[in-house]
């Protein structure tokens, strides 16, 4: 595909990273230095120019544009520029990326004829959300094709080494310290592993309760440091909940607007200096979370471990840098995308997503799910369908009629099955290149 990628901050680069081994990618914006520093590591065709002006598109008129993705740091910028692609270039596809909510409320994406807005400060609240929904998970993903839900546990209740015979799930993937495997059916887990299971949530929490953390564990009274465009978002989404919030900030004038913004509903309070006088003042040795919201990774584990230290027995941190993840984990703090991460894995599976296949990742990364599902007209229906060969790290699965059916060497499909498949990083050209050949 000929892909169009206006902004090279984070978010840009990541994506023409990713993207340009496989596509021809042209990033455009005024950052001339980081255009330079973007060419000499990727394979891209830069052009320096406003991506808010039409004469930087003039360059581009002769080409044909698949897909044009506006991800700069300025709403109002990426709305222009998508404008401009699709009247100047005549994009196919349009994804932008948005940081106000509002305009998902509103008639200006089908106005601006635009296919795809992500909004990943939402995204990163949400999944907040979703986890408080379920207290003893690590993480929570839901799917387009099926109700069945993915979700990580710390096994904190293990004495040793056990296996398990799943019941109305299915055992997808265990992250062990720094490493990460798709177990067999033998496999045993270990104390202190971080499991994903996939399937129905009742069962799943059945699991959880046996083998999880501390089941007295609440969730009412949250405390945030970082009062931010996110910190905000995240205390609104959690007021809705009729959660008991307190947001912390080491900025006066952060949170003055953040109070404003919250209209009061929440305690807002300013820490210059001591955190530990904080826990003792403010009573935030008595929250049953502490979430650290900023946009630095290092601040954000700091955080953690202080509220640990104060005996918060559970702790979150936002994760900006895919370097710090295993860190975070490593030291026992629950790890939430951040919003420049969402953003970038959001916009990955809606260019890798079809209208019957969409793609995940998970762990970090480190896993990948394809779902492919089977329409009423799909040719491999009443078909053997062979499986790609794969010893480790692959798990194929058929969902139907709600129950999950391992495959082996080959499946048969029927009309509304979907067809699930886990695999670890390495297989997921393999992978890819079998589930969108069915």
């Amino acid at each position: 595909m000929d892909i169009i990628i206006a902004g090279a901050g984070h978010v840009g680069y990541e994506l023409a990273k990713t993207l340009s081994p496989y596509h021809n990618i042209v990033v455009i914006d005024k950052d001339r230095l980081a255009l330079e520093s973007m060419q000499e590591a990727l394979d891209i065709l830069p052009v320096f120019g406003d991506v808010e002006d039409p004469e930087t598109y003039k360059k581009l008129l002769d080409k044909e544009i698949d897909l044009f993705i506006a991800v700069t740091d300025i709403d109002e910028a990426n709305l222009i520029s998508v404008i401009i692609a699709s009247d100047t270039i005549n994009a196919k596809t349009t994804i932008i990326r948005l940081r106000n909510h509002f305009f998902a409320k509103s008639s200006l994406m089908q106005k601006f004829g635009i296919d795809e807005a992500i909004f990943p400060i939402e995204l990163t609240s949400q999944s907040i959300v979703n986890l408080l929904k379920y207290p003893k998970a690590n993480n929570i993903k839901t799917f387009k094709y099926t109700d069945k839900k993915l979700i990580s546990l710390r096994l904190t209740k293990l004495d040793g080494p056990i296996g398990i015979v799943p019941e109305g799930y299915v055992i997808v993937g265990i992250e062990r310290g720094s490493e990460f495997f798709i177990p067999k059916k033998d496999a045993q887990i270990e104390p202190n592993d971080l499991v994903y299971l996939f399937g129905d949530d009742i069962d799943i929490f059945k699991f959880c309760k046996t083998y999880g953390e501390d089941s007295s564990i609440h969730n009412d009274r949250i405390a945030i440091f970082g009062a931010k465009e996110l910190g905000v978002s995240i205390a609104n989404a959690l007021l809705k909940e009729d959660k008991e919030v307190k947001l912390i900030d080491k900025d006066l004038e952060v949170c003055k607007i953040a109070d404003e913004e919250i209209e009061g509903k929440a305690t807002v309070l300013n820490c210059k200096f001591s955190t530990k006088e904080l826990y003792e003042q403010e009573g935030l040795k008595h929250a049953d979370i502490v979430i650290a919201a900023t946009n630095d990774d290092e601040y954000n584990i700091v955080k953690c471990l202080e509220a640990k230290e104060q005996g918060v027995k559970k702790v979150i941190a936002i994760n900006s840098e895919l370097e710090h993840y295993e860190l975070m984990h490593s030291l026992g703090i629950v790890v939430i995308r951040g919003p420049k991460i969402s953003a970038y894995n959001a916009i990955l599976e809606r260019i890798h997503s079809s209208s019957i296949v969409a793609e995940r990742n998970f762990c970090g990364g480190k896993g990948r799910i394809y779902m492919h599902k089977v329409l009423e007209n799909s040719n491999i229906i009443d078909k053997t369908v062979k499986l790609p060969k794969a010893e480790e790290n692959v798990a194929i699965y058929l969902i139907r009629d709600g129950e999950i059916l391992e495959c082996q060497e080959s499946l048969a499909c029927e009309a509304e099955d979907v067809i699930v498949a886990f695999c670890s990083k390495e297989h997921e050209d393999t992978i890819n290149r079998w589930i969108h050949s069915l």
